[in-house]
């Protein structure tokens, strides 16, 4: 069955028979605030799509039962899912293939192995244009206001300057105010590649946040969770 979530909660559907993929989208996805089913199976996630129909799919190419080609095929056929986002996955990245799975009615493709921060990206640019209702395109906590689209921050009236990864850190923290995200957690999210970079570069950067978001006696909404890790203060902005 599809898990519910609320009623602003965007569902996605993970279509992987690769578990350790599956779990990763997965944790991801939830960590950015969706609602995620997860099948292994092209025939289970057909019978899955047919009792409710989510936001989005993620769809690998290669499924046992029926292929991620066929399941995309009949979505499009469907009146019900003729507009669903579909995300193709695949380890070809051939450009036959590529124009194979979106002549089919693929929305977006991309090739294994891929970079988590960009296949978030990707979701949420795919949702924000099927149901723009369903992501906020600002995040507004007191005076501290981000733009998604204008890729803008701003507190009050003056507006903060943020290099792309900053930019990233802060909307991760802004999208779950109050939850404390680990040095780990944040390196999956934000950089994509925790086995990379060491732990201590989330310090770094969020001390350059800091830096570039809280001037003089204001406000710091950023918290440090000692042995933790870090949040957005969830009573930043409220009285």
């Amino acid at each position: 069955m599809m898990e519910a979530g609320s009623p602003t909660t965007p569902r996605i559907l993970v279509v992987e028979d690769e578990a350790a993929l599956a779990l990763l989208l997965t944790y991801n996805l939830e960590a950015e605030g969706y609602a995620v089913s997860r099948a292994e199976r092209g025939d289970e996630a057909e019978i899955m799509l047919a009792e409710s129909v989510p936001d989005l799919v993620i769809l690998d190419w290669m499924l046992p039962g029926v292929s991620g080609f066929e399941i995309c095929r009949r979505l499009r056929v469907r009146e019900a899912t003729r507009d669903l986002p579909v995300i193709i996955l695949t380890a070809r990245g051939e450009e036959s293939e590529r124009v194979r799975g979106l002549s089919i009615g693929a929305d977006d493709y991309v090739v294994k192995p891929f970079s988590v921060p960009e296949l978030m990206a990707r979701v949420r640019s795919l949702l924000r244009r099927a149901r723009p209702e369903r992501i906020a395109g600002r995040l507004q906590a007191g005076e501290l206001m981000l733009d998604r689209m204008a890729r803008r921050v701003r507190r009050g009236e003056r507006d903060i300057h943020l290099g792309p990864t900053e930019f990233r850190l802060l909307e991760h923290l802004m999208e779950k105010p109050g939850r404390v995200f680990s040095r780990a957690q944040l390196l999956d999210s934000v950089w994509g590649d925790a086995a990379e970079i060491d732990e201590r570069t989330v310090d770094v950067h969020v001390g350059r946040l800091r830096k570039a978001i809280v001037r003089g006696r204001e406000r710091d909404p950023l918290r440090t969770v000692r042995g933790a890790g870090y949040a957005f203060d969830e009573t930043f902005g409220k009285a």
